[in-house]
């Protein structure tokens, strides 16, 4: 029983973060805009800190470049299509100059290929690798840099 309640304590203190529940009435960490679009949103959450929610991938981008996350981070991203949270070291990423995002940026974010292709808005858009926007390291708490 003693060796249960270990290996339990244990797995949660080294589970990464999950993403918190994004609304309207949370405002971005970097241009302090209130969430618009929770199919466009970010977030950086970590172990005993409140999550930093961005309103457009591109303030997340530029959030991390003003602030660096703490080590044990994780870096979210919102599908655009279907609004589930995803890895933003496992996203793909597309800009779609047609489309207006809160600061501008054109990016959204896809959990697959496939959920990319399936999202009408992206379609026409041009890929952008995780390396291109996060840099070689990637986004946080991840290496995958697509």
């Amino acid at each position: 029983m003693r060796a249960a309640v270990v290996c339990v304590f244990a797995a949660a203190c080294t589970s990464s973060p999950k993403p918190a529940a994004v609304s309207d009435a949370d405002t971005c960490a970097f241009c302090r805009m209130a969430v618009s679009d929770a199919h466009l949103a970010a977030q950086i959450v970590a172990p005993g800190e409140e999550p930093r929610i961005y309103d457009d991938i591109g303030c997340l981008v530029n959030g991390l470049k003003r602030e660096p996350p703490a080590p044990d981070s994780v870096a979210y991203v919102a599908d655009h299509r279907t609004g589930d949270w995803v890895r933003a070291s496992a996203a793909v990423y597309t800009r779609v100059s047609g489309l207006s995002t809160p600061m501008g940026s054109h990016l959204v974010a896809h959990s697959s290929l496939a959920s990319r292709n399936a999202d009408d808005v992206a379609k026409d858009g041009q890929p952008v690798s995780g390396a291109e926007l996060f840099g070689a390291t990637g986004a946080p708490g991840g290496r995958d840099v697509r």
